[in-house]
């Protein structure tokens, strides 16, 4: 992920909610620039990653045909298979909004009406679509993402599936990162296979941070299409197990001893990539 495929992603993603609208809208772009900091991040100008938002409004069109075209946006995004991050719009009310992703990039978009006049219930679509963060500037491990550093020339597929993976359970779970012992991207043989594993931890959290952190990992990797299984731990914690289903990378997210939530993400060199 970068800028340049930030954006064509995002256009794309637009051009396939309003492609076939009649009445034929015109797209007015608000908002700031479209290249920002990430917001996922606690400190953004240290972590240095951008992400990618677009929004339009539909102009030129009667107030009254809002719903529809709407209605238009949000069948266009099922239809290419993204989907809710809650559930649908509530269609009774004047103004509906709803809020969806790409299950596959994890691109997140909304579709909301603004009134333009509430006695009629008149208003003006507007849709955003924002990219996930990604890398602008050289990092550490150790800074507000652990995988949010840009990989050196000959680094392998593997690795940067790996460190894409983290960056996004990393996203998902919402809580700082903590550098702890063993943290970091190491390749081990097993067999004929190589396997880079990438590990990393979060800040020690209270129990119901934790509880919190890992539903939102679970979650994430569920609606991503991972192969999800909760497995109980002792004292009444968790820990998640998945496997990718395009690439077969693997993941584990579990609570430690010391409070904090563990991560470990390993993905097969090219030599042993077995596709799911």
């Amino acid at each position: 992920m970068d800028e340049q495929h930030a954006t064509r992603r995002a256009q794309e993603i637009i051009r396939q909610a309003t492609d076939g609208m009649v009445p034929k809208p015109t797209l007015k772009q608000v908002g700031p620039g479209p290249v920002g900091p990430c917001l996922a991040d606690d400190d953004a100008t240290a972590s240095g990653r951008k992400q990618v938002g677009l929004t339009y409004q539909l102009t030129d069109v009667p107030g009254s045909e809002a719903k529809r075209l709407l209605r238009h946006v949000r069948d266009a995004w099922v239809k290419k298979g993204y989907t809710f991050i809650s559930r649908d719009a509530d269609w009774s009310v004047p103004f509906p909004k709803f809020f969806m992703r790409t299950p596959t990039d994890d691109f997140w978009m909304n579709g909301i009406i603004g009134p333009t006049n509430k006695e009629a219930g008149e208003g003006i679509v507007a849709i955003s679509v924002t990219s996930p963060c990604f890398a602008e500037t050289a990092q550490t491990p150790s800074g507000a993402n652990p995988a949010a550093h840009r990989t050196p020339p000959g680094t392998t597929d593997a690795e940067r599936r790996a460190l894409g993976h983290s960056s996004r359970i990393y996203e998902a779970l919402g809580v700082p990162y903590q550098e702890q012992a063993g943290d970091g991207v190491s390749r081990v043989e097993d067999g004929a296979d190589v396997l880079t594993h990438h590990t990393w931890s979060t800040v020690p959290l209270s129990k119901e941070a934790r509880r919190g952190a890992m539903r939102r990992g679970r979650d994430s990797l569920s609606g991503a299409g991972w192969d999800v299984r909760a497995l109980s731990l002792e004292n009444d914690e968790e820990m998640i197990v998945a496997r990718h289903h395009v690439d077969g990378s693997l993941a584990r997210v579990a609570a430690s001893a010391n409070g904090s939530v563990r991560v470990a993400v390993t993905a097969v060199d090219d030599e042993g990539f077995r596709p799911a």
